[in-house]
């Protein structure tokens, strides 16, 4: 008889333990569930490049959902003040032991909040989880022992990039850190100040975040949906992605709600997008900037790769080991 191995059961079964604590933990602070669409005319919310499909009834071009984050906000708009979904993201780039092109994304979204109130979600989100899998917040992977237990170690990108690579980018012009990037052979999608900083960050520090951190106040290029840093600081953004075994694990920021603004970054985004320069750069969506024109309030969001999630809180290596049915290269008869 064909049976699962009881070790890759045992994972599942924690899944399931860890959704049912997401969800718990998120009724209790009055947020409520509710649904997007996978199909889609304008992809939008992270970036990445998208699935394209055809829809013969009305003989035009789709995009499977690369995240849900424009519909969640919509739905601020109309008055739904905390809402989240655990939705199918699809993403047409690599496969590795942290991607698959089919991947589970939760993403959140509360009205009158900023990216702290969601660092504090986030910490509060993990730590329950743990618990309700494994019965504590320590967790062993590989000879590591993670411990996801409230409040987690908080670093700026400046700070990680001065600790681990012993640049000081707030006190390096464009071109100081062009030099650093090409001496390096680092590859850039963009030349910029902000392009040369997230590119440094890549390449030095992920790898050597291995307990929870969050990193917090990135370069305004690494999004259009950001607002700007309420320091004054121009080149920067209130956003945060925590890290873990050298993993990005979520991704959060304060909501830009200024229509003229989004108009202006994302249009943008879409020239960088038509001329070629960046494939995954963001289309404009001009229904979500009417939305946001109507009246987005002050807004933290935040998202969390469920499989991510999954492999750390089980001890796996890889997210093949956390999806009941990873994508497989067909194989040639």
């Amino acid at each position: 008889d064909l049976i699962m191995n009881p070790d890759v059961m045992e994972v599942f079964l924690k899944r399931e333990k860890i959704l049912e604590s997401i969800r718990d933990t998120l009724k209790k602070k009055g947020f409520h569930e509710v649904d997007t669409p996978s199909l889609q005319t304008v992809y939008g919310g992270a970036e990445a490049r998208p699935f394209k499909t055809h829809l013969n009834a009305l003989d035009i071009d789709m995009f499977l959902a690369i995240s849900p984050e424009l519909y969640l906000k919509r739905l601020i708009v109309g008055g739904f003040e905390r809402v989240y979904t655990i939705a199918r993201n699809f993403r047409n780039e690599g496969i590795d032991k942290s991607h698959n092109p089919e991947f589970t994304m939760m993403e959140i979204y509360q009205a009158y909040a900023d990216y702290n109130d969601m660092m504090e979600l986030t910490e509060e989100i993990f730590e329950n989880a743990a618990i309700a899998s494994n019965g504590t917040t320590k967790v062993k992977v590989g000879d590591v022992e993670l411990d996801f237990k409230r409040p987690w170690k908080r670093m700026t990108m400046a700070e990680a990039l001065k600790e681990f690579a012993n640049i000081d980018i707030m006190n390096s012009s464009e071109q100081d850190l062009k030099a650093i990037v090409e001496k390096a052979g680092i590859e850039v999608r963009g030349n910029s100040w902000g392009y040369y900083v997230g590119a440094l960050f890549e390449t030095y520090c992920e790898e050597k975040l291995i307990q929870p951190t969050f990193i917090t106040d990135h370069p305004r290029e690494s999004t259009p949906l950001c607002k700007a840093h309420r320091s004054g600081d121009e080149r920067l953004i209130e956003r945060f992605e925590p890290f873990c075994m050298g993993m990005e694990l979520a991704n959060a920021y304060s909501e830009l709600n200024d229509p003229i603004k989004q108009r202006a970054l994302l249009e943008e985004q879409q020239e960088r997008l038509s001329s070629g320069v960046d494939e995954e750069a963001h289309p404009i969506d001009k229904d979500f900037i009417n939305a946001v024109e109507v009246g987005l309030p002050p807004t933290g969001g935040l998202g969390i790769g469920i499989d991510r999630m999954v492999i750390l809180l089980t001890g796996q290596e890889s997210i093949r080991d956390v999806i009941l049915f990873p994508f497989m290269k067909p194989e040639n008869d």
